[in-house]
């Protein structure tokens, strides 16, 4: 059976071969299949998924899934929806946070047999019993290319055995989050314990901050993005987006100053002085 895997956009994780196409069928020489397989990472791109589905339909059957759509994730397939490279080998999340869906589509963490890949996104790694992590790590170090941790490691459950397999794996890079006051002490417990090993800010340690949500304000931000440098992180600004994908002129104008990394370098440098 032939299945087409059609992409509302663009992101460096979306596959580039010969079955994935991204928006409207191609005018000239529509490609054949027997199947067709709309996959929606974004809430606010189900709209236009809606739409790619009346456009591609004339062509196979169509079905709408991803994590948008509350679809449940199953085992992992490298290269299926995600390109070469990336690997998820846990789902789920035991914390509730308020703004995160992963939760409430995957529900506790579950286990996933382990693939190859050197781009992890697994949604919390460290909530994984040591026996699995064990196991992800020894496939990282036999990767050509070195770990990237992009998605977060909860500093709350970071242990000093993670971080002497980190300085064996020598990562890319290490993404932590600090979205709520909750995550403000174990960000900076963990900061402790990964310098006590020889990591410094931004090699590899990076930080996701939520901005804009609900009363937030830009003082309140600011306060936590200065915090994460000081806890030994690079800060990145993600901004909050309701379920339309819409957010505040004011807030997309403070992220720009807190999301480039040049910038957020010279701001580093000056609150480390």
């Amino acid at each position: 059976m032939k299945i087409l895997k059609v992409f509302p956009r663009e992101t460096r994780a979306t596959p580039k071969d010969e079955l994935s196409y991204i928006g409207d069928p191609p005018l000239l020489f529509p490609p054949e299949a027997d199947k067709i397989n709309i996959s929606v990472t974004f809430e606010w791109d189900l709209k236009e998924a809606g739409r790619l589905e009346k456009q591609w339909r004339v062509i196979a059957p169509v079905e709408i899934g991803g994590p948008a759509t509350g679809m449940l994730g199953g085992d992992f397939i490298p290269g299926q929806y995600l390109k070469h490279g990336y690997v998820i080998t846990s789902r789920g999340c035991r914390n509730r946070c308020w703004f995160c869906s992963v939760w409430k589509r995957e529900g506790d963490i579950k286990e996933l047999p382990i693939t190859e890949g050197n781009i992890l996104l697994d949604d919390n790694l460290l909530s994984c019993n040591s026996n699995h992590i064990n196991k992800v790590f020894e496939m990282l170090n036999k990767q050509k290319n070195r770990p990237d941790f992009r998605g977060g490691i909860e500093a709350a459950l970071l242990k000093e055995w993670h971080v002497k397999e980190f300085v064996k794996l020598n990562p890319i890079q290490i993404w932590y989050a600090y979205n709520t006051s909750d995550d403000r002490e174990p960000l900076f417990e963990a900061g402790i314990l990964l310098k006590k090993y020889g990591f410094k800010i931004n090699h590899p340690l990076r930080c996701y901050n939520l901005i804009g949500f609900p009363k937030d304000t830009f003082e309140k931000a600011e306060k936590r993005l200065y915090e994460t440098i000081e806890a030994g992180f690079m800060p990145m600004a993600m901004l909050y987006r309701n379920n339309t994908g819409n957010s505040e002129h004011k807030w997309r104008k403070f992220q720009r100053l807190w999301a480039r990394p040049v910038v957020i370098g010279a701001k580093i440098k000056a609150a480390i002085k």
